[in-house]
């Protein structure tokens, strides 16, 4: 149990290097926009895959999401990289802000997303 704890506190700090590495203005534009899809994904309290499907339902953070870090961790300029981890540990230290607008805005998207997804699919029906 030691071991997820470790694995879980660490996925919590690289995602925190991403978002400070999508701030930078040296990481190319391309990278960015990957980089906050995955820091984004990571923040969103709704799941590409729910979690109540059975084994599917953890596929996304358990390997998606990790993976998704993973390659963002590579394409981001080293230089950069290291600042970011200093950043998000001394974050990761002093406590995490939270920040309620970019949730209610993330969760407003979702709301918006899957009303127009039910609308379309009733659109269809009838």
């Amino acid at each position: 149990m030691e071991k997820i704890k470790a694995w879980s506190k660490n996925l919590k700090r690289q995602i925190f290097i991403l978002y400070f590495a999508y701030k930078d203005e040296r990481v190319p534009w391309y990278v960015k926009f990957f980089t906050a899809c995955v820091v984004a994904y990571a923040f969103s309290p709704i799941d590409l895959i729910p979690d109540f499907i059975p084994i599917l339902g953890y596929l996304d953070d358990v390997i998606i999401l990790p993976l998704g870090i993973m390659l963002a961790l590579k394409i981001i300029p080293k230089d950069v990289l290291l600042e970011c981890e200093v950043r998000a540990n001394s974050m990761l230290e002093n406590g995490k802000p939270k920040n309620w607008l970019a949730g209610s805005i993330i969760i407003l998207l979702w709301i918006v997303f899957i009303l127009w997804f039910i609308f379309k699919v009733f659109a269809r029906w009838s």
